[in-house]
């Protein structure tokens, strides 16, 4: 739990707004001593908090990672592996613990393929918080009661993307299982996918919750800052320092 509370921590600082944050507060702090670079910071700091804020910022650089929806039949596949993406804890609406907004987006999916195709399902998702109740388990509560859908595998004791891989392979390789369709977000999958295919998985991609699926018309809101854009541009920054650090993580073990 430390480990994944100072990974989360700096990860914080690295990314919007933390990292905006840390620009202005180093230019408050200089404003006596070097104002020229005082004002430097906190024009930068404060231009950049507003670009990354807007809606067309964000949707702009989640397109950028986004892996796309296949449009031709994809090769028969032999499971189905659903990442988890969150918790809501303590739902008062559910008495207790219970899968995220994100998390849900990507098992309503899982549950259509798996009408679909048929395929058997693995949900994958720890605790690395150290909730009493691993994500996976949440997962299969919301499959198998909400959407009636069946969960074969459990993979409960995983903390990120890469664990996800290494021990979902642990777990699928006992029955042979090579070839999978993958369900995550779209901005999400390329790093899944590199996690994925270094553990030994054939990886057909099912990405969903595109930011290319809204609306391709601008409007005077797509240019005025709120919550949304600002996540959105975080997830971005987010992927790409974890791409870098798997990258580095996966050439050391190589």
């Amino acid at each position: 739990m430390i480990s994944w509370l100072l990974t989360n921590a700096l990860t914080a600082l690295l990314i919007p707004p933390g990292l905006l944050f840390i620009v202005l507060a180093a230019g408050l702090i200089l404003r006596n001593r070097c104002p020229r670079t005082s004002r430097g910071l906190l024009i930068a700091g404060t231009a950049g908090l507003y670009l990354l804020s807007m809606p067309l910022t964000g949707t702009f650089l989640l397109q950028q990672w986004e892996t796309p929806h296949a449009t031709v039949p994809a090769p028969a596949a032999q499971a189905i592996v659903v990442l988890g993406g969150g918790r809501y804890p303590a739902a008062p609406e559910y008495s207790g613990d219970t899968v995220s907004s994100a998390t849900l987006v990507r098992l309503r999916y899982a549950a259509q393929l798996h009408r679909e195709t048929g395929l058997p399902l693995l949900v994958s998702g720890g605790s690395p918080d150290g909730s009493r109740i691993n994500e996976a388990e949440l997962m299969a509560q919301v499959l198998e009661e909400a959407f009636r859908v069946p969960v074969r595998w459990r993979e409960g004791r995983s903390a990120n993307t890469l664990e996800n891989a290494r021990l979902g392979r642990e777990t699928l390789a006992r029955e042979g299982i090579r070839r999978i369709y993958l369900v995550t977000n779209a901005w999400h999958m390329p790093r899944s996918i590199l996690v994925f295919e270094r553990a030994g998985f054939e990886v057909i991609p099912a990405p969903t919750a595109h930011a290319t699926g809204e609306s391709a018309q601008l409007t005077l809101l797509d240019f005025l800052p709120n919550f949304t854009g600002l996540r959105d541009s975080s997830f971005f920054f987010h992927e790409a320092i974890g791409m870098v650090w798997y990258r580095l993580r996966l050439l050391a073990q190589a």
